[in-house]
């Protein structure tokens, strides 16, 4: 099944004080003012998640077409993720984990105690 930009958007707008809005003047998500996805509209496309660098490392190491980078983001902590071909659980817990990164203590926090 193909995953959307909609169906990313369901995802993580699940998690805590998660906002839809624009970022680097494309749809992205924000977690308290903070982005940490967004929809690429450049020629490779994809989404843009933030990741940590090792598992950038794993992911583009797997083989798995679903995640790519370009010259661009090489040295920078996000992935490049094919919605038309990414695992949608694996997506599920890459953008938990784009958003445990970015959120505030504060909010790390709560969630942990929920």
């Amino acid at each position: 099944m193909a995953m959307t930009w909609e169906d990313v958007v369901a995802v993580a707008t699940a998690l805590p004080e998660v906002e839809e809005g624009t970022w680097w003047r494309t749809p992205g998500l924000k977690v308290a003012g903070k982005g940490f996805a967004r929809l690429r509209v450049e020629a490779e496309g994809g989404l843009a998640l933030l990741c940590e660098p090792a598992e950038k490392e794993a992911l583009l190491a797997s083989g798995d077409p679903a995640f790519y980078t370009t010259a661009h983001y090489d040295g920078h902590p996000y992935i490049l993720v094919d919605l038309t071909a990414v695992d949608p659980t694996q997506l599920g817990e890459l953008i938990d984990s784009a958003w445990w990164l970015r959120a505030p203590a504060r909010l790390r926090r709560e969630r942990t105690r929920a």
